[in-house]
């Protein structure tokens, strides 16, 4: 083979193997979105509607401990499993989502149910969204969600969501911080 053939050779295979990487690249973008369809779905049905019992007055008497003090409260949502184990509460404000472990409560954030699901499928990809809007110039930077946690090691001292957005998303935030801790509960009780 002269050397002119296999620099011809050499070419076409390179250009194969170029054409090849834009398919591949093409075929995971569209794969990654059907994913991402995937995901939205799952948590969606996963996840039980709960709905929030309207307050009853409290009963006569010494009023009972603020649990905790947040400007501009709107309500206080205990989190808990089916069996109605309080494993913590959801306090939310216009703009925030603040959630503190009940007492007694252990939630080990380097599980896989909160770094893989809650951090990577939940809260990163709604900021992400977010992000997008924002740079799309469809939503104020200042709206963008963003969450802090608190840790004391590997605990979990409190998850604070900032511009969590509408009641559909807050309410999403609701079930798979649920979701989360609870699982975090049942694989530490299934330890014991």
């Amino acid at each position: 083979m002269s050397e002119e053939e296999s620099v011809r050779r050499l070419a076409e295979v390179k250009a194969y193997l170029e054409k090849r990487m834009l398919e591949i690249q093409d075929e995971a973008s569209k794969l990654k979105s059907l994913l991402e369809v995937v995901d939205a779905s799952l948590a969606e049905k996963s996840f039980k509607k709960m709905e929030v019992p309207k307050p009853t007055p409290p009963p006569p008497g010494p009023s009972p401990p603020i649990v905790q003090q947040v400007e501009g409260l709107r309500q206080v949502v205990p989190l808990k499993t089916p069996d109605g184990v309080h494993l913590a509460d959801a306090s939310e404000t216009e703009s925030e989502l603040i959630v503190t472990p009940a007492s007694g409560m252990k939630f080990d954030v380097s599980a896989p149910p909160f770094r893989a699901f809650l951090v990577g499928r939940v809260l990163e990809p709604m900021r992400s969204r977010d992000d997008a809007s924002a740079r799309a110039g469809q939503m104020s930077p200042d709206n963008v969600l963003s969450y802090a946690l608190e840790q004391d090691g590997n605990l979990m001292k409190r998850l604070v969501v900032k511009n969590y957005g509408d009641d559909r998303r807050l309410q999403e935030l609701r079930n798979a911080i649920r979701w989360t801790l609870r699982r975090i509960y049942e694989r530490t009780q299934a330890r014991t």
